[in-house]
């Protein structure tokens, strides 16, 4: 198979563009695709200047542009190069506009704009990273999530993502010769979620990091009996507290926080719930 020449045109940072074009890609095998990022074209003559590479590696063309005239000339270069371009975002919104019985706004770049949920996330992400590895416990009544694991359970890179996705998370090392502090238990506002992983699989990541590291592996950190017992440690206070674990072995980062946010959307819609039935007289 060929090299695929992908060009990515977008009138915004191409942010959405490259998610999309990145989970189709995910559906093959090792495909061989030479990417071609073209973000913040607003002009015809942004557009013109980036024909000539089209011209030269041809191949498919997604974009989303929202300016008709910046669309209708990339649509016609496209027919006149004969390569195929493909309005990512078309369907969607029009099927957005039928159920919403409104027109959509076509400006570009708004999904970025600095609204409520944009200083959200930027509150969260300061939040999060102000409190992970067990930083400032006293402030844990504040986040939204409060996740607990054992050393290199993937707690730190979990918390960077669902911040990102507006969720304040904190996050704490279980070690099994250092309880960790009381107020964890009494938490009301957090959900507190454990994170666990496959002994083997742990010990491989761990050995990789002492590697990386430059540092022996001859130590109880990496030895399979010890991984063994500190996954128990945990697993049992997870039980003993009615805490939802995650089992992270074969999940990736997005997969875990997609589960996390499930169950902190679950826990909300049972509260409001709860909050919506009347109390008897």
């Amino acid at each position: 198979m060929s090299r695929l020449n992908l060009h990515l045109v977008s009138d915004s940072t191409g942010e959405t563009l490259e998610m999309i074009a990145k989970a189709a890609l995910a559906q093959f095998d090792d495909p061989d695709v030479s990417r071609h990022f073209w973000p913040m074209v607003r002009s015809r003559q942004h557009l013109d200047r980036i024909v000539p590479d089209l011209a030269d590696n041809p191949g498919l063309v997604l974009f989303t542009l929202v300016n008709p005239e910046t669309r209708a000339r990339l649509e016609e270069h496209c027919l006149h190069l004969g390569l195929p371009a493909v309005p990512v975002l078309d369907q969607v919104t029009a099927a957005l506009e039928s159920q919403l019985g409104q027109e959509a706004h076509g400006r570009p770049g708004r999904q970025h704009l600095m609204d409520e949920d944009y200083f959200k996330r930027v509150d969260a992400i300061q939040y999060t990273i102000a409190h992970d590895d067990g930083v400032a416990w006293e402030d844990w009544e504040e986040a939204d999530i409060v996740l607990a694991g054992v050393s290199r359970s993937s707690k730190t890179p979990t918390s960077i993502y669902l911040a990102n996705r507006g969720y304040k998370t904190a996050n704490i090392p279980l070690v099994v010769e250092s309880p960790p502090p009381k107020a964890l238990f009494g938490l009301r506002h957090p959900l507190v979620v454990g994170l666990t992983t496959a002994p083997e699989r742990l010990v491989q990541i761990r050995r990789n990091r002492l590697l990386s590291l430059n540092e022996g592996t001859k130590t109880p950190y990496v030895d399979n009996d010890k991984v063994k017992d500190e996954l128990t440690f945990a697993r049992r206070m997870f039980a003993d507290n009615g805490w939802p674990v995650i089992d992270v072995t074969r999940r990736s980062i997005e997969e875990s926080a997609a589960a996390i946010i499930r169950l902190v959307q679950e826990r909300q819609r049972k509260d409001r719930q709860v909050d919506g039935v009347s109390k008897p007289i």
